[in-house]
């Protein structure tokens, strides 16, 4: 068995690999897993941890209430984050979609409770998404005066269609797991007490097949699905810069806060 479980109070991440599958999970419970800078670096840093460990499956999953409740939108006010720093960030964010994607391990994300923003895009990264009836999905980003990354403006509109995703992005509408799995956004749904079981039985079937296939398989299929991902991936750093410049933003996001999108999204 390799294991490492990071020990510092401050860390946001906890691994374990264990028989060829790595368990991350988004380690900010009392703010519902919701997303800061060093979340992201260390979650890429675990990623690559898996891949040094040669495990076959990762296991995104979040710690407490919730899998990830999107940006923490009150540390993004407090911090005022300068232009480079935010391209950094954005880029990051980015990255983190091309390494999940591009990784020769099967991803499989376990979502319970909100996934929203970017707990959605970091799920939707994944090759298999098993969600909790009563989790809750959701793109909330344009009433926060900010914009999606993680390729979601491509991925989305493929998955539910041109209309729906206008509704989940544009109105941010959210949507429960069943919904989710209705509309061919998750792979699998299960009751709540049920998910860590349906996560474990999936990752023993991929672990069942052969490797080399499998990481074919996932190959074949980013590169015959996504064809595009790129350029929407870039297209989204444009975007999002724009929608932080443009002088609604700051606004947006207190509104946001002091409503009821970050008492859903981010308070303990």
């Amino acid at each position: 068995m390799k294991s490492r479980q990071n020990s510092e109070p401050e860390s946001t991440i906890d691994y374990v690999a264990e028989a060829g599958v790595a368990r991350i999970a988004l380690n900010r419970p009392a703010r519902l897993n919701a997303v800061v800078p060093q979340l992201v670096r260390e979650l890429l840093d675990a990623i690559e941890q898996a891949h040094r460990d040669g495990v076959r499956v990762i296991v995104l999953s979040g710690r407490g209430r919730a899998f990830c409740s999107g940006y923490d939108l009150k540390h993004e006010v407090v911090g005022s984050p300068s232009a480079d720093e935010r391209v950094e960030r954005l880029a990051r964010i980015q990255a983190l979609t091309t390494t999940l994607r591009g990784s020769p391990c099967c991803v499989i994300a376990q979502v319970h409770g909100y996934a929203l923003g970017a707990g959605a895009e970091l799920a939707l990264a994944a090759d298999f998404v098993v969600a909790a009836e009563d989790a809750v999905f959701g793109f909330p980003e344009v009433e926060a005066g900010l914009s999606v990354t993680g390729g979601v403006s491509a991925v989305l509109p493929r998955l539910v269609g041109p209309a729906r995703a206008r509704r989940l992005m544009i109105l941010g509408e959210r949507i429960d797991g069943k919904q989710a799995y209705d509309l061919g956004l998750v792979s699998h749904v299960s009751t709540a007490g049920e998910l860590p079981a349906v996560v474990d039985a999936l990752a023993d079937t991929v672990l069942s097949r052969p490797r080399r296939a499998v990481e074919g398989a996932k190959l074949l299929l980013e590169q015959g699905t996504w064809a595009d991902l790129a350029d929407a991936l870039d297209a989204e750093v444009r975007s999002a810069l724009r929608a932080q410049d443009s002088g609604e933003a700051r606004e947006a996001q207190e509104r946001f806060a002091a409503g009821r999108g970050l008492r859903m999204a981010g308070d303990a």
